[in-house]
């Protein structure tokens, strides 16, 4: 018999390698005043943000940790070094300009082919600081902004951002995101104006280079009446010894009859915290559309959650979780309906292998006023072993009852008989196994832009390598 191997021994080439650390400005390790106004003057924020920054702190040091998840007690933020500056950093929307190093990072993640092939626009993050952003120009003929959130503060748009800056995700609520409101730092800004429709999608690409450090880049898209766009993000970092944290946050405002979609594969390293916080609010008639892989980091705490304020408003999301040795990902989602006549709609799945925690866990809330609200979800959880786990955990808050809230659980496992006839016909175990994760997974992998999609079955690949046993 096989023997079975470990994660860690797996082939992640694509992704760990790693840079030699020549920071330009590294700030001490921990979270202080001094530190928090140092990252404020490395970044040159106007003063309402500056204020900002420190309330969240004050904020931060008031709130407990959260203690109904997973275990975090391996993240000691006294040994997180909160700001990192690569060296040589200006931000450019030549690729050319970007420093030979970087741009040596990027290209072997495929950052600058995807966008010559088939993007509109690319944001590229290096530790703490954006070194890479364009948009096509027939695109920003169109009157869309996408830029660095940091250059847009300053321009004719500040006080947009001013506006909307952490009003859907507020320092109070959670330790995280009040950290998050401190040390924040990159990040995307888009404005598509009413009516226009973004025919290709714009992405956006987070790389921690960095041991010990964290990345907490903030997004915020404004989607306005009618109009449409497609976000992609991608993550990844390289493995290390030490304990890295993301604490990034996303918020999405969705104007009447707008649609946005936001796809996302996180594949951080298996020593990443990962305590990202996203967030949509979506207006009349608009609709918020969730694509999420998670398949990297220690430990995540995932919900991207969604506020169906307008009447007519709709949300769908799609999201898979792949959890192996050493990772226990607590994702999910959550949804208020507020308008009337409000729908979502949830389809989850989640594979877990080698001691692999994988925990599906919701909320759906419906107001009082959201009469004739609808919402479905459907989760199915496979595991690959007797060692592994996975579980279920919704939570539904219904305050009327002129509505239709449905909720469907499946847990279980290869069986033996399918393994069986695939082998009949000449398949080895190995490559059954891998068939038959990757026909569970299919339906998320189809919603996913397909460089994504391949990237999701080549994870899958990898991680079924040795997994008989």
């Amino acid at each position: 018999m096989k023997e079975k191997a470990q994660v860690a021994d797996i082939n992640r080439s694509l992704y760990d390698f790693r840079n030699e650390e020549k920071d330009a400005f590294r700030v001490e390790e921990g979270l202080t005043e001094e530190i928090v106004r140092q990252i404020s003057k490395e970044k040159n924020d106007p003063e309402w943000m500056l204020e900002h920054r420190l309330a969240s702190l004050e904020t931060y040091k008031k709130i407990d940790v959260p203690d109904w998840g997973p275990s975090i007690e391996g993240l000691n933020m006294d040994n997180i070094v909160t700001y990192v500056r690569p060296k040589d950093n200006k931000m450019t929307a030549d690729w050319d300009e970007v420093p030979e190093e970087i741009k040596d990072t990027f290209e072997k993640l495929g950052i600058p082919k995807a966008e010559r092939e088939s993007l509109a626009g690319v944001g590229a993050q290096y530790d703490s600081e954006l070194v890479y952003h364009n948009v096509r120009k027939e695109v920003e003929e169109q009157g869309v902004i996408y830029t660095d959130l940091e250059s847009a503060m300053h321009g004719p748009y500040g006080d947009m951002i001013r506006e909307h800056f952490m009003k859907l995700i507020p320092a109070t609520d959670h330790k995280f995101a009040a950290l998050h409101g401190a040390v924040w730092s990159g990040g995307s800004f888009v404005y598509v104006p009413p009516g226009v429709t973004v025919e290709i999608p714009l992405q956006s690409y987070f790389r921690l280079n960095a041991p010990g450090a964290g990345q907490f880049e903030h997004t915020l898209i404004i989607v306005d009446e009618g109009a449409n766009l497609h976000f992609i993000e991608g993550c990844s970092a390289p493995k290390y010894n030490v304990a890295n944290l993301h604490a990034g946050a996303v918020e999405l405002f969705v104007g009447k009859n707008a649609r946005l979609r936001y796809s996302t594969i996180e594949n951080w390293s298996k020593n990443m915290y990962n305590l990202n916080t996203k967030r949509a609010i979506v207006e009349e008639g608009g609709k918020m559309e969730w694509v999420s892989g998670s398949f990297g980091s220690h430990v995540s705490y995932l919900y991207p959650m969604t506020i169906l304020k307008g009447d007519d408003s709709v949300m769908e999301f799609t999201g898979i979780t792949f959890a192996g040795a050493g990772q226990n990902l607590d994702t999910g989602m959550k949804v208020v309906h507020t308008g009337k006549r409000t729908k979502s709609t949830v389809n989850t799945k989640s594979i877990s292998k080698d001691g692999g925690i994988c925990t599906y866990r919701s909320v759906v809330k419906v107001n009082p006023g959201a009469t004739g609200a609808v919402s479905a979800a459907d989760c199915s959880s496979l595991m690959l072993d007797d060692i592994s786990r996975s579980d279920t955990i919704p939570v539904m808050d219904i305050r009327t009852d002129d509505c239709d809230i449905g909720h469907e659980a499946k847990i279980g496992r290869i069986s033996d008989e399918a393994i069986f006839y695939l082998m009949s016909r000449g398949i080895s175990e190995e490559d059954a196994r891998t068939m038959i994760v990757s026909g569970f997974a299919d339906n998320v992998s189809k919603e996913l832009p397909l460089e994504y999609a391949v990237e999701m079955n080549n994870l899958i690949r990898l991680e079924m390598v040795g997994s008989i046993g």
